[in-house]
C-alpha cells in the first residue's frame, strides 16, 4: 500500500458522497414536492410522451395500481428485447454479421437486463449486433434503472403519507427520472467520454495490419453512449468482453475515476433524498456515515491483499510484489481495489480487473458487499434494502425494550415484519440454494474451469452477483450454457420482483398509517448507537447465513495458502 494510493482511494470514494448531497437536493425538488405534470423545465418535452403513452399524468394511484404499472411496463420491455435478441441477425445495423441468440442466452440476456444486473453469458463485441446494443442493452439500462428509482420514491411517499393511499403516478414518476436526471447526465458524460478516447460509432470492425504482415480485427461501436448509462444507472454491463478493462470502454486513468464516480453518486444521493422527505437529515447522516466507512474498510482490505502479492509466489520463487494478475498496469492496485469495492457496494457489475484473480480475502469482500446487498446498493432497490434493514432493526430494538416498534412516525406491526421477512430472507435463498444444486449436478461442475475451494467459489459468486442484481462474475465460470443460463436467469428476475413486490406491499400498509408525533418513548433511529444497531443486524444476519458457504470458498482457499506457507 502506498500513502498516494490510500489518499486516491480516499478522494474518490469522498468525491461520491460530496457530489450526491446537491444532487440529492435536486432530486427532492423534482420528485418529492408533487409537481404537475406542466411544471419544471422538461415539462413540454414531457407532455408529449404523455400523450404518446395515452396515460393521465394527474392520476394517483394507490401501491397496487402503481405495481401493476411497473409490473407490466418491465415485463413487456422484457419480451420485446427477447425477441430482438433470437432476430438480431435477420435485423438492420449488424455490419458484422452477427447471428440471432439461443433460446437459453436470449431469455438470460433479457432477465439479466430487465432486472439492473446486466450479467453478461456472451461476448459483445461478437455476439451483439449494433440495434441489440442501442435498442435493447442501452435502452434496458435506461428504463431498468429508472424501474428502481420510482420503487424507491413510491416508497418514500408512503412513509410521509398521513392516512392516505396514494404513491403518486408510475408514468409520471418514470418518465420524468428519464427526462429530468438519466438522460441530461448520460448525454454530458457520453461527450466526455468520446472527447477522453472512447468511440462511438455505427461503423463495423476495423481491420489493421500489422507490423509482421497479420492482421487484426478491432472491433468498435456506440461504446460511450452505453459506458454512460452503464455506470449512471448502475447497470454494468460492457460493449465488450472485457468489460471496464478494455481500453475503448476505460482508455485511462481519469476515466476510471469518472466511471466511479458515476456509479455511486446517484444512488448515494437518495440517502440526501430520505433526509429530506422524511424531514430528517440527521438520519440521513447517520446512514451515510456508517455505509461510507463500511465502503472504505471494504476497498482498504482488497488493496491492503492484493498490494501484499501471493505469498505462494513469494515462497516458491523468490519473487515479491503486488498480485497484479488480472489488472491492467493503467489502472494499478489502488484504483483496481477502489472500483472492485465501488461497483459491488453500489451494485454495478462493471469491471477494471478480473476478480477471479484476486486474492482469497480480496476477493471475499465484493462477495460480501453482494451478500449484504445494503452498502448504498443500486438505483432506488439500494435504499429499500436500507429502509428493510431499518424496520427489522426498529423492531427487534422494540421487542428488546418492551415497546411498540414504530418507524418515522409510524408503528411497525406484524404485517410489514413479515413482509421485510419474505424481502430479507428471499435473497439468501436464491443463493445457497442455486449454488449447492449447481454443485450438486455434473451439469454444474462441468462449467468450472478452477478445482477445489476456488471453483466453487465461482459458483457461489455467480449466484450472489445475480441475486443482487449486480451482473459482476468471478470469469472462471462457463456460464453460458443451458443450465446456468436458466437458473441464472430465474435467480436474477426472483432476486429483482419477490423483494419488490413485498416492499410495496409494506408500503401500501405504511401510507394509510396515521403519523404518530414523536415523543419521549420513541426509539429514535437518527443515532449513531441506532446506526451500530443497523450494521449489527444486517452483518450476523449475513454471518448466520452465508458464512458456511464462504468457509468453503474464500476464507478455506486462504486458510489453504497459510497451510502451505507453514504446514499448520
Amino acid at each position: 500500500m502506498t500513502v498516494a494510493g490510500s489518499i486516491g482511494i480516499v478522494v474518490i470514494i469522498g468525491l461520491i458522497v460530496a457530489l450526491s448531497v446537491p444532487l440529492g437536493v435536486y432530486l427532492f425538488r423534482t420528485f418529492a414536492k408533487q409537481q404537475k405534470a406542466s411544471e419544471g423545465w422538461a415539462a413540454p418535452f414531457e407532455k408529449v410522451l404523455y400523450r404518446l403513452v395515452g396515460v393521465n399524468p394527474s392520476v394517483q394511484m394507490d401501491w397496487k395500481a402503481y405495481l401493476r404499472a411497473l409490473m407490466l411496463v418491465n415485463f413487456t420491455m422484457m419480451i420485446f428485447v427477447y425477441i430482438l435478441f433470437r432476430l438480431q441477425g435477420v435485423l438492420p445495423l449488424n455490419p458484422d454479421h452477427i447471428p440471432g441468440m439461443s433460446w437459453d442466452l436470449a431469455f438470460n440476456t433479457a432477465a439479466s437486463f430487465i432486472t439492473n444486473t446486466n450479467w453478461q453469458n456472451y461476448a459483445g463485441e461478437n455476439a451483439m449486433s449494433y440495434l441489440g446494443q442501442m435498442l435493447a442493452i442501452t435502452y434496458l439500462q435506461f428504463t431498468s434503472a429508472a424501474t428502481g428509482f420510482v420503487a424507491a420514491i413510491a416508497f418514500l411517499r408512503a412513509l410521509i403519507s398521513n392516512r392516505g393511499e396514494s404513491l403518486g403516478n408510475f408514468w409520471m414518476d418514470f418518465i420524468k427520472i428519464h427526462t429530468r436526471l438519466l438522460l441530461p447526465l448520460s448525454i454530458i458524460l457520453a461527450v466526455v467520454f468520446v472527447g477522453l478516447g472512447i468511440p462511438d460509432t455505427l461503423m463495423g470492425a476495423q481491420v489493421a495490419h500489422t507490423l509482421s504482415g497479420g492482421t487484426q480485427i478491432i472491433s468498435r461501436g456506440p461504446v460511450a453512449s452505453l459506458e454512460a448509462i452503464k455506470q449512471l444507472g448502475t447497470n454494468g454491463g460492457g460493449f465488450f468482453n472485457a468489460n471496464s478493462a478494455h481500453p475503448f470502454e476505460d482508455p485511462s486513468a481519469f476515466t476510471g475515476v469518472l466511471e466511479m464516480i458515476a456509479m455511486g453518486v446517484i444512488s448515494a444521493s437518495l440517502l440526501t433524498l430520505f433526509g429530506m422527505m422524511i424531514k430528517n437529515r440527521r438520519q440521513a447522516v447517520v446512514l451515510y456515515v456508517f455505509l461510507t466507512a463500511i465502503l472504505l474498510i471494504g476497498a482498504f482490505v482488497i488493496y491492503a491483499n492484493e498490494t501484499g502479492g501471493n505469498p505462494l509466489i513469494a515462497h516458491a520463487l523468490g519473487i515479491k510484489g503486488p498480485n497484479m494478475e488480472g489488472k491492467e498496469v493503467r489502472f494499478g492496485e489502488a484504483l483496481s481495489s477502489a472500483f472492485t469495492a465501488i461497483t459491488t457496494a453500489f451494485t454495478t457489475g462493471a469491471v477494471n480487473t478480473m476478480h477471479d484473480s484476486l486474492t482469497p480475502l480480496g476477493g471475499l469482500v465484493p462477495l460480501l458487499f453482494m451478500m449484504f446487498n445494503v452498502i448504498f446498493g443500486g438505483k432506488g432497490v439500494g435504499l429499500l434494502n436500507i429502509l428493510m434493514f431499518l424496520i427489522i432493526s426498529v423492531f427487534l430494538s422494540g421487542l428488546m425494550v418492551g415497546r411498540t416498534p414504530e418507524i418515522f412516525g409510524k408503528k411497525i406491526e406484524a404485517r410489514e415484519i413479515k413482509l421485510a421477512t419474505i424481502a430479507m430472507l428471499v435473497h439468501p435463498f436464491i443463493i445457497l440454494f442455486p449454488t449447492a444444486l449447481a454443485l450438486s449436478l455434473k451439469v454444474g461442475t462441468s462449467s468450472i474451469l478452477n478445482p477445489g475451494l476456488h471453483g466453487l467459489t465461482e459458483v457461489l459468486y455467480a449466484y450472489s452477483s445475480t441475486a443482487a442484481n449486480n451482473g459482476s462474475a468471478f470469469a472462471g465460470l462457463n456460464g453460458n450454457t443451458v443450465f446456468y443460463n436458466v437458473s441464472l436467469g430465474l435467480v436474477m428476475l426472483l432476486g429483482r420482483y419477490v423483494s419488490l413486490i413485498a416492499m410495496f406491499a409494506i408500503a401500501g400498509s405504511l401510507a394509510k398509517k396515521p403519523i404518530i408525533p414523536e415523543n419521549s418513548g420513541t426509539l429514535r433511529t437518527d443515532t449513531f448507537a441506532f446506526g451500530g444497531v443497523f450494521v449489527a443486524v444486517f452483518v450476523i444476519v449475513g454471518a448466520l447465513t452465508f458464512f458456511p458457504a464462504l468457509a468453503l470458498g474464500p476464507i478455506g482457499e486462504q486458510l489453504q495458502m497459510w497451510h502451505s506457507l507453514t504446514g499448520r
